[in-house]
């Protein structure tokens, strides 16, 4: 088969590796809780969209709290 690459285990990683794996790991459990909690935080009013929604796609690796920060709040007028 050709074209495969096999998924490397955690005892496949060099140790650099793994440091990375840790930090975009831990980076992503920040965004996560970080969203989850501005959520908790925010009234209804000034968020777009149902919450709930928010708070499920907030779960999609990076791409769920980025979206949540960028589009999902809404931006008060100065």
């Amino acid at each position: 088969m050709h074209g495969k690459k096999k998924k490397k285990s955690w005892k496949d990683m060099t140790p650099g590796q793994r440091v990375g794996m840790l930090v975009v790991g831990a980076g992503q459990l920040a965004l996560l809780v970080a969203a989850q909690r501005n959520i908790s935080k925010t009234p209804a009013a000034q968020i777009r969209g149902n919450k709930a929604v928010w708070r499920a796609a907030c779960f999609i690796n990076f791409f769920g709290p980025l979206s949540y920060f960028l589009f999902g709040r809404r931006r008060g007028t100065a």
